[in-house]
This record gives structure tokens, C-alpha cells and sequence, in this order.
């Protein structure tokens, strides 16, 4: 039988006035009122990303029509406009934080410390999302466990609680990457694949899909029933291949320098 899939949303910034940086992978805040409510109207039931996991792993059921809502970065309206369609609904969520980036290192209006609390006492799981935002494949293993410990020290430090969930930024991981996730102590990572999660996919490379401010009501819904995603993401798909060659041609010539060193 083949395993069912479950959507799990990848939002960035909830914005009416996005800058240039960020503006498509922004979504408008009447836009993600609309897509909630539509989760709502389906029945489906949203899920914390430690709690996916914690399901998967100890082989509990899932609810039925299970969605993850995630967030990455740590942009102000994420608190601003979308915690308040979260409380309407009573939806759960999932915000990774670039710790760096809080309160005004972004690339736009970021989020203050506090309203990262506020938006845990909400019901939002916190977790890491690295802490200066680089493409964690490309660094040596000596910047990669600091951007992984200072990121997951500087939650807990201020939420008073070790993160257990973590994004990849970019979404780029290797398996020297997702084993020094695990070393820092995160349970469980996303990727982003555009495509539905599954278990199959092991807990530290969980598929995403993506949500645009291009992301029309109907490409959305289709989002969540898994429906037409290949075609949906096909640019996303090739450009990924292509730079992913890229990327491996730049660990290949660091390599060989360090090796020439």
C-alpha cells in the first residue's frame, strides 16, 4: 500500500508591504486568511512538526488529513498577521528561527525576542533555522556546528526550552549536514523537495511545499491534496538539479584546495 503523504506548508513572510528581497516568497495577509480558511473548510487538522515526527516515530496514528503550517526566518508578520488567523482557527504551526536575524538582522522587519514568546505561548513551536542563514553545505565542520549551537543555544536560552525541530536554510542539506543536525540534538529537520512529506523519507529530510505571493487559491488547494505537484513545481524542480550541481562542483574545488594547503 503506499504511504499517504502529508502537505506540510513552507510560508516565509506574511506581509502586506514587502521589501524587493522578499516580496515572492512573501503572501499577502487577506491571501493567508483565505488559505487557512480553507484548510479549515477541508477538515484537515494541522500539526506541530515535533509532533508529525513524534507520530512517526513511535508509530502512533495520524489524525485525519494531516497539514503542517511552517515558517521560516522569523519575519514580524508572522506575529503581526498571521498568529491572529492561527488563534481563529486554533491551528498549530511551526516557526524555524535564523537567530541571527532576530530583531532587525533580516533581510526585512524581523521579529523581536518577545514576540517569539508570545508566539510560543500561542502555540507555535520554535524551532532553529541555523543563525546566520548560509547554505550549511558549503561550510567546513568546524562553522557548521557553531551555526547549529548558537542557534539552538540562543532558544533555549531565551524560550527557556532546547529546539527539537530544524529547517535547512535554502532548504540544502548533505548527509554530513543532517548528521550534524542530529549531533546538535534536533530530532527532526525539513527540507523542502515540493512534494508531500512522508515517513519513508526519514526524520531529517521531510519534504515541503511552497508557498508564493503567485500562489493562487487554486494552486493552493492543490498544494494540499498533492494534486498536479509535479507540474506545479517543474521550474522549482530543474532549477534545483542545476544549482545542486553547482553546488557539488564548489565542495570539489574547496576540497582540493584545502587538500593542496
Amino acid at each position: 500500500m503506499t504511504e499517504t503523504g502529508v502537505p506540510i506548508l513552507m510560508y516565509h513572510s506574511v506581509a502586506t508591504d514587502p521589501n524587493a528581497a522578499t516580496r515572492a516568497l512573501s503572501v499577502a495577509p487577506e491571501a493567508f486568511a483565505e488559505q487557512l480558511a480553507l484548510v479549515a473548510e477541508l477538515g484537515l487538522t494541522p500539526l506541530t512538526t515535533a509532533e508529525l515526527a513524534a507520530r512517526w516515530r513511535s508509530g502512533r496514528p495520524l489524525p485525519g488529513r494531516p497539514v503542517l503550517i511552517t515558517f521560516d526566518d522569523g519575519y514580524e508578520g508572522v506575529h503581526r498577521h498571521a498568529l491572529p488567523v492561527l488563534a481563529e482557527h486554533g491551528f498549530p504551526a511551526t516557526l524555524f528561527v535564523a537567530t541571527g536575524w532576530i530583531a532587525g538582522a533580516g533581510p526585512d522587519t524581523m521579529l523581536d525576542w518577545g514576540q517569539v514568546r508570545e508566539l510560543a505561548a500561542a502555540g507555535v513551536e520554535i524551532g532553529g533555522h541555523s543563525h546566520t542563514h548560509p547554505q550549511l553545505d558549503q561550510l567546513d565542520d568546524t562553522p557548521l556546528r557553531r551555526e547549529l549551537t548558537r542557534c539552538r543555544d540562543r532558544v533555549a536560552d531565551e524560550l527557556a526550552a532546547l529546539p527539537v525541530s530544524f529547517a535547512y536554510p535554502y532548504g540544502y542539506s548533505s548527509r554530513r549536514v543532517r548528521q550534524a543536525v542530529r549531533a546538535a540534538g534536533f530530532t527532526q529537520a525539513l527540507a523542502v523537495g515540493n512534494g508531500p512529506a512522508r515517513r519513508a523519507q526519514g526524520p531529517y529530510a521531510l519534504r515541503r511545499v511552497t508557498v508564493r505571493r503567485s500562489t493562487g487559491l487554486d494552486t493552493f488547494e492543490r498544494l494540499l491534496t498533492g494534486r498536479r505537484l509535479t507540474r506545479t513545481f517543474a521550474r522549482d524542480r530543474a532549477l534545483t538539479r542545476g544549482y545542486a550541481l553547482v553546488r557539488r562542483a564548489r565542495q570539489v574545488r574547496r576540497k582540493a584546495t584545502r587538500t593542496r594547503v
